[in-house]
């Protein structure tokens, strides 16, 4: 497919989603009814709010994969199946069909336990669904569903109900982009094959492997929701075995403090220009090669990073941090 095409194809995407973002039912979270969301569940078919979204993260892409509307990248396949669906009123119509008489949905300003303990029974439990429509043992008693997607937000796990993420109340979000890793530990023969995860809470996204590279070029963007009592970004690379247990080729503690803070002072950074706001400075007790600034880049908060990895002889790591208000 030729620049041309895909820039094209992606355009078309974006207006499809945007077309469908703009219907009236969609103007409201599907399970708060919180103003403009900016958020959904692909495979579910529903637009969300920011605080919405961190319960549907916690119950695994399995039952909601999510998708920021405007910050991801959309595949066809998953904007076909958000129209199949129809929108939030199309499926809760399905999903909330049989609430008890007298149940109050959370609003807006629901606490983290309201809003979690709603969008499990919603979603994970299919407690409010009609009786032949729930998930047995993995099976549906039906298949002649509208849309697959819809079918694929009915998965359900045991052990995700266990998970306590969607008890928290988030304050924002956080984008982290993997750029790239220079001079990394040979854990192979002559190489290794490295991919880079991180943690923050009880989250854990993961960067694809990169075969026979110990300078890796990922440039991949990974989403995760910041508590309200968020410690650091923890981020370990591993060299991929196929036989064995992959090998740790270094890791690091990312100290989030300074640039939310500079965030937080600033407010909306779509009112000021291009300039700094905060620093990461280099010391003995971090993994910085060198100071680390936050500054707002075109109406964004951005941090630019080289960590230098520690627990192993060599390697370094190039990150991008951007701060996500709950107002984005």
């Amino acid at each position: 497919m030729s620049v041309d095409n895909y820039l094209e194809r992606l355009a078309s995407g974006r207006s499809r989603l945007k077309d469908l973002l703009l219907q009236k039912d969609n103007r409201f979270c599907a399970d708060c009814n919180g103003p403009d969301p900016k958020w959904a569940s692909a495979n579910i078919g529903v637009f969300i709010c920011l605080k919405c979204c961190g319960v549907h993260r916690s119950l695994g892409t399995h039952i909601s994969k999510v998708l920021s509307v405007t910050l991801d990248e959309w595949s066809d396949d998953e904007i076909d199946a958000m129209i199949e669906v129809g929108g939030n009123s199309s499926a809760n119509s399905i999903y909330e069909a049989y609430i008890p008489e007298g149940y109050t949905k959370p609003g807006p300003d629901a606490s983290p336990a309201q809003r979690a303990k709603f969008i499990r029974s919603k979603y994970e439990h299919q407690e409010f669904l009609k009786p032949s429509l729930r998930i047995v043992s993995g099976k549906s008693s039906i298949e002649s569903s509208s849309s697959k997607s819809f079918l694929d937000g009915f998965r359900t796990n045991s052990s995700s109900s266990q998970n306590m993420e969607g008890m928290v109340e988030f304050i924002g979000m956080l984008k982290v982009k993997v750029i790239k890793g220079t001079n990394l530990a040979i854990r192979d023969i002559k190489s290794s094959d490295p991919y880079v995860v991180l943690n923050l809470g009880q989250q854990t996204v993961q960067t694809s492997v990169i075969r026979s590279n110990l300078n890796p070029v990922w440039n991949e963007e990974h989403m995760l929701s910041v508590p309200e009592q968020y410690g650091p970004l923890k981020l370990k690379v591993f060299d991929h075995d196929t036989f064995s247990a992959d090998d740790v080729m270094g890791e690091a503690d990312i100290d989030l403090q300074p640039l939310i803070t500079s965030a937080t002072a600033f407010g909306d950074a779509g009112m000021f220009g291009d300039m700094q706001i905060g620093k990461w400075l280099k010391s003995n007790d971090n993994a910085l090669i060198e100071d680390s600034t936050v500054n707002i880049v075109d109406g964004k908060v951005k941090q630019e990073m080289t960590i230098k990895l520690q627990n192993v002889e060599s390697g370094e790591l190039d990150l991008e941090l951007e701060w996500i208000s709950l107002d984005q």
